[in-house]
């Protein structure tokens, strides 16, 4: 029990020094920009602390729980040698966890409002699950195979592009975001787990390599999917009922965040919530375990704390960022916009980029195991560092698209242009966790400001339309992480290889 509340309270601090960025942030803008003290501070206050607490349960949860039973699943298909079996959990696992995840409903909601129905929320969202299905059971398959992971990557990026010209102008911000809302803060963990777990258990495969990737295909085929949704909907449905502008996104974007309010009953929804977004991956994972496998769970009291950890964990993590984090984010981001300074808007967008991406649990489950599967090479806080960079040049940059008024799928292109070319330079094993990168950085904290950022942009700015201009910064938050991880990546090999060369050329003259 000592030794649990010893790691516990580690876990807090660091959970705390994760929270840092942000809380600098918001300061920084509230004292010296917009000059006022929000009304709601203790309110702020009260929920970044229960922020800070639902992060050190979830990843002490992780770690119980869903890291064990994802990989503990993964060597027992191996085994059974069955691939039917495992691509069918694959595809379950993939499309189950999809369809309930709360990221996207809310962006699936906001395109059927500002399209007046004509995008549908429902249809939206099963295209979304299938096509998160088919990448998990496409990756899980690459595995199998041993075929490098850029091939497939690279095909479905010119994939990507090549429906993007022919894709009506109002859906290409929306499929671009689609990719970056897919993986959710459980489905991670338990695919990487996955992913790694298998690599390890089949000879010939390399874990660092081979075992990341999957959360790449699951964040690609959104892109390509719901593109090939919108031209079937736009050819065929009723296209002038999506009007530029719409009340009702008006008065979604315009109000200044309201202030959070306690309610036993919301309270307790809200952790009815975090079950029902949980449930599908569990009954998913005990049915594969119990009814196709047919064993038990080995250490199956350690699992269930996990599981109850990570529920308790984002149930925390979720009500914190209510109270504390969105209201004051949004704040921020409607003040700026009424200030008509470009220049402090694409500063918060830079750093609110960065800071939220430091807090972000899934990346930090990411930045784990790619710590433990390299053997400490590559270092966790360091590759969460990195991609935080990517995430907020990517933010810093779209906001400057968005105002700008500039096409979307140009910058799209030149980014995708550039993770061909830095695939190409970059080492093996830093490669499949560049490519996961861009799937972590938007999930729980991320999503709901950056979209609230791109969407009050849209329309406070004149001449800018909410369903072509206002997605697509979760796009660039997707993107650019693959390029600075990988950018880290070819500086740090370039280093390794000048220390070797000066320890050969040492040798050398010593010989001499």
């Amino acid at each position: 029990m000592k030794e649990s509340i010893k790691i516990f309270y580690h876990d807090l601090k660091n959970s705390f020094k994760d929270l840092l960025p942000i809380i600098i942030v918001v300061v920084f803008f509230q004292t010296f920009i917009i000059q006022a003290m929000p009304e709601n501070l203790a309110s702020i206050v009260i929920g970044l602390t229960i922020v800070a607490v639902g992060l050190a349960l979830f990843i002490r949860g992780l770690e119980l729980g869903i890291f064990p039973i994802g990989e503990g699943l993964a060597i027992d298909f191996a085994r059974k040698g069955s691939v039917f079996w495992l691509l069918t959990f694959a595809f379950t696992i993939g499309f189950a966890t999809t369809v309930a995840e709360p990221a996207l409903i809310a962006i699936a909601q906001k395109a059927s409002v500002i399209s007046h129905g004509l995008v549908d929320a429902f249809w939206l969202r099963m295209t979304v699950a299938l096509s998160v299905g088919f990448a998990i059971t496409l990756g899980t398959f690459r595995i199998l195979l041993g075929h490098p992971i850029q091939y497939y990557i690279i095909s479905g990026y010119i994939l990507v592009v090549i429906v993007t010209f022919f894709a009506p102008k109002e859906i290409i911000g929306l499929a671009y975001d689609s990719g970056g809302v897919t993986t959710s803060t459980v489905t991670v963990p338990l695919v990487a787990a996955l992913g790694i777990g298998l690599a390890s258990s089949i000879k010939g495969r390399n874990p660092a390599i081979d075992g990341f990737g999957l959360i790449a295909f699951a964040s690609l085929t959104p892109m390509i999917f719901v593109q090939i949704y919108g031209i079937i909907v736009y050819s065929f449905g009723d296209a002038s009922t999506a009007l530029p502008i719409v009340e009702e996104v008006a008065i979604a974007t315009k109000s200044v965040a309201s202030t959070y309010s306690f309610s036993p009953v919301d309270t307790l929804l809200e952790l009815v919530g975090v079950i029902k977004d949980v449930s599908p991956i569990l009954v998913v994972i005990f049915f594969f375990q119990y009814i196709i496998i047919k064993k038990s769970v080995p250490h199956l009291p350690r699992i269930i704390t996990g599981i109850i950890m990570v529920i308790f964990g984002l149930y925390a993590f979720i009500i914190g960022l209510e109270m504390g984090l969105f209201p004051i984010g949004e704040s921020i981001a409607f003040e700026l916009t009424a200030m008509n300074n470009n220049g402090l808007i694409y500063l918060f967008g830079f750093l609110i980029g960065f800071s939220t991406t430091m807090a972000e649990p899934a990346l930090l489950a990411i930045a784990i195991k790619a710590q433990e599967i390299s053997e400490g090479m590559i270092k966790q806080n360091v590759l969460r560092i990195v991609v935080a960079l990517g995430v907020a040049i990517g933010i810093g940059l779209g906001s400057y698209r968005l105002v700008s008024g500039d096409q979307i799928h140009y910058y799209i292109i030149a980014g995708y242009s550039l993770v061909i070319i830095f695939t190409y330079f970059a080492p093996k094993y830093i490669v499949p966790i560049a490519y996961d990168s861009g799937g972590v950085t938007t999930s729980t904290v991320t999503v709901p400001l950056v979209a609230a950022l791109g969407l009050g942009l849209a329309e406070n700015i004149d001449g800018r339309n909410p369903l072509i201009d206002g997605f697509g910064l979760i796009a660039f938050a997707s993107l650019f992480p693959m390029l600075t991880v990988m950018g880290y990546g070819i500086y740090a090999q370039y280093k390794i290889e000048k220390i070797k060369n000066k320890i050969d050329k040492n040798k050398t003259e010593e010989r001499a």
